[in-house]
């Protein structure tokens, strides 16, 4: 279990509390709760009551379904915030192993989210050959379950990379104009 989710009582616990800090304005039903963080309903359902006994969520009743959401006079709320942003990431290592699985990787490229620029139209952009699409989406739906965030992500097959790239292509720009880090290069950039 990493530090954070002994300091925060669980590891289902931490995965709340950075769906509910990365999605502020964000109000959620228990199903969609245990959708994103890929918890149990009963978990997810046991971590709710804490989480609003300590104040740090409110329960809303809309449309006859109960709903939760951050409550913005929360005490804490501001040290919260900054101590689970600053602290959430995922290590490079752990992701390349993960997207691995996908087919032969050859350029990882991290943006967004990742660097801070919350502008850009991707976070993460994958280039390989032979992607399967299906084990590709399932792991990034893994890596946001962890990080508490959707994750915008594009995937190439190297040739079309290579045209676009070619063509000063605007998503291609979107990534390489702005801060950016490589994970994995073997295309050469």
């Amino acid at each position: 279990m990493e530090p954070l989710a002994k300091i925060f009582g669980s590891a289902a616990r931490l995965k709340m509390l950075r769906l509910f800090i990365f999605n502020k304005d964000s109000i959620f039903t228990p199903a969609e709760i245990a959708l994103r963080t890929k918890l149990t309903k009963e978990i997810v359902r046991s971590e709710l009551v804490e989480l609003c006994a300590a104040g740090l969520l409110r329960k809303k009743i809309l449309q006859a379904q109960i709903r939760y959401q951050i409550n913005p006079r929360f005490e804490h709320l501001t040290a919260v915030d900054t101590f689970i942003r600053e602290t959430t990431s995922v290590h490079p290592q752990n992701m390349i192993k993960a997207l691995k699985r996908a087919g032969t990787l050859r350029l990882v490229v991290l943006s967004g989210l990742f660097t801070g620029v919350l502008e850009t139209q991707i976070d993460l952009l994958i280039v390989g050959d032979h992607l399967e699409e299906r084990v590709l989406a399932s792991t990034v739906r893994a890596l946001e379950a962890e990080l508490g965030r959707e994750i915008r992500y594009a995937s190439f097959a190297t040739a079309d990379f290579r045209y676009r790239l070619g063509v000063y292509d605007r998503l291609l720009r979107d990534v390489f104009d702005y801060p950016h880090r490589l994970l994995i290069d073997k295309i050469g950039l």
